[in-house]
């Protein structure tokens, strides 16, 4: 199992292009994210930041325009008709990731979390594990239409850094509430935390779809 290399894409080099798109797409909002996290961290929500955001908000419209396209050439071109059920379901999970990318950035700009400077280090080690649980997730999924041989290792990833996000981000609350800060923000900054850990589970729950859509081509 999972020992097969082929594509998927053996009718069309337009459904390879855009699928590729949409993958690239996940890879640039968690990458942004990250950098917008540091940047609000060190300017709270400054000029800057809110070009970040509405670069993700941006990113977020393309990924949307690549979804429709995607699920229109599966549907009027009749391709892949035994796995485009799945296809269908995995790029509609795929987008959750980059609609929730953009969710969180807004809650930032609008909620302005104080964030205390010890706290700093451990939110930006959560986004860098988030974003690299995403990134990994990306991988796999494009393993998936070329070759899927890959697809295990690269969701092992996944599995072993989203529950890295699950202790960094339960330190932090715990770390939180033992403060002296009022309980209203205590609340509030674990309230941003689980958002950001968020997007490590809906990545994981991801992959684990991801692997049996493999199976499902495997056997």
């Amino acid at each position: 199992m999972f020992h097969v290399k082929f594509s998927l894409f053996s009718q069309t080099k337009s459904l390879e292009n855009k699928i590729d798109l949409f993958h690239d797409k996940i890879i640039d909002v968690a990458m942004t994210f990250k950098k917008a996290v540091r940047v609000f961290l060190a300017e709270k929500r400054s000029e800057e930041y809110r070009k970040l955001s509405k670069q993700i908000k941006q990113i977020e419209h393309d990924a949307d325009g690549l979804r429709r396209d995607i699920e229109s050439k599966l549907y009027a071109q009749n391709l892949i008709p035994d796995l485009r059920a799945d296809v269908l379901e995995l790029v509609e999970n795929l987008d959750k990731i980059i609609n929730r990318f953009d969710e969180v950035s807004y809650k930032f700009y609008i909620e302005r979390p104080d964030f205390p400077p010890e706290y700093h280090m451990r939110m930006t080690e959560l986004c860098e594990q988030v974003a690299d649980c995403t990134e990994n997730m990306a991988i796999a999924s494009r393993a998936f239409f070329r070759d899927f041989s890959t697809v295990r290792d690269y969701s092992q990833k996944v599995y072993f850094i989203e529950h890295e996000t699950d202790l960094t981000s339960g330190r932090m609350k715990e770390a939180i509430f033992d403060s002296d800060m009022p309980l209203a923000n205590k609340i509030h900054l674990c309230n941003i935390i689980s958002e950001v850990a968020d997007i490590a589970d809906i990545a994981e729950d991801c992959i684990d779809e991801l692997l049996i859509f493999t199976i499902k081509r495997d056997i």
